[in-house]
C-alpha cells in the first residue's frame, strides 16, 4: 500500500460554503493532517468547513490579515469529501494530508 503525502487543496475560497474542496479517490483512504486558513483582507471574514458532511468550523471568524491553523488527523474513505467556503474570496484554504491506496 503506497502512502503519498500531498496537497489535498490549495486556493481561494468561494462564497458558497458547500463547495467541494477535496474528494477521496476511489480505492483510496485519505487522511487530512493540516488545514491552514488565511485571510488576506484588511477586514475580518468568516469561513466554514465540513468533513464528510460534519461541521468542522461553522461561520468561524478570522481576523484581518491573519491565519488559523488546525493540526488534525481525520481519516476519510473513498468518495468522502471536505467542503467549505468563506464570506469573501480573499480567504484561502491550504489543506494537506496523505492518501493510501
Amino acid at each position: 500500500m503506497p502512502t503519498l503525502p500531498k496537497v489535498l487543496f490549495r486556493g481561494a475560497a468561494t462564497t458558497t460554503v458547500t463547495t467541494t474542496l477535496y474528494t477521496v479517490p476511489a480505492s483510496t483512504t485519505g487522511i487530512v493532517t493540516n488545514i491552514v486558513v488565511t485571510n488576506t483582507a484588511n477586514a475580518a471574514r468568516t469561513f466554514t468547513l465540513k468533513i464528510n458532511g460534519i461541521d468542522f468550523a461553522t461561520t468561524a471568524a478570522i481576523a484581518a490579515n491573519s491565519i488559523a491553523t488546525f493540526d488534525i488527523k481525520q481519516v476519510l474513505t473513498a468518495t468522502q469529501i471536505v467542503a467549505g467556503g468563506a464570506s469573501a474570496t480573499d480567504v484561502n484554504f491550504h489543506i494537506s494530508g496523505v492518501e493510501i491506496s
